[in-house]
């Protein structure tokens, strides 16, 4: 019967160890998933963000497929491992690496840098250079005073 007990003890042991290994495989599929590929800095506005897929179809999501080839992150604000946040991509003009913010570029079939927008205005249509027009909305403070907050 001490036998018996031992060799119970040994496959309780077992399956213990074994449980632990599946908990720590979970946990690092895991940290893996949630692990950033990279930092994401926008050349313009310098703005910074980790990203976890570089892609047009991003993880976790059945039928979204993205126009262009896109930073994305995880919806940091959401448990949903669906839900997600697009940074930015690149201009389909110069290469840069812009973010999606309406100050730094826009989409119209394929992402364009602002820069290049204005170097190239007449190739867009009307609609999109009056929007820009508004976009173009002065500061309320003086040139002077933008980078103090006293």
């Amino acid at each position: 019967m001490a036998e018996r007990l031992g060799e119970d003890n040994s496959q309780i042991k077992e399956a213990s160890s074994a449980q632990e290994g599946s908990l720590f495989c979970s946990q690092m599929a895991l940290e893996a998933e949630c692990r950033p590929l990279g930092m994401f800095e926008c050349q313009l506005c310098s703005l910074t963000a980790p990203y976890s897929y570089v892609g047009q179809q991003p993880p976790d999501t059945q039928s979204v497929v993205l126009l262009e080839e896109s930073y994305v992150m995880r919806d940091p604000f959401t448990a949903d491992k669906g839900r997600f946040l697009i940074l930015g991509s690149r201009c389909s003009l110069c290469g840069r690496l812009v973010c999606v913010g309406p100050e730094c570029s826009l989409f119209y079939s394929k992402r364009f840098c602002l820069p290049c927008v204005q170097e190239n205005m007449d190739a867009f249509p009307q609609e999109i250079q009056q929007d820009l027009e508004k976009r173009k909305v002065p500061s309320k403070r003086p040139a002077s005073q933008l980078g103090s907050r006293t």
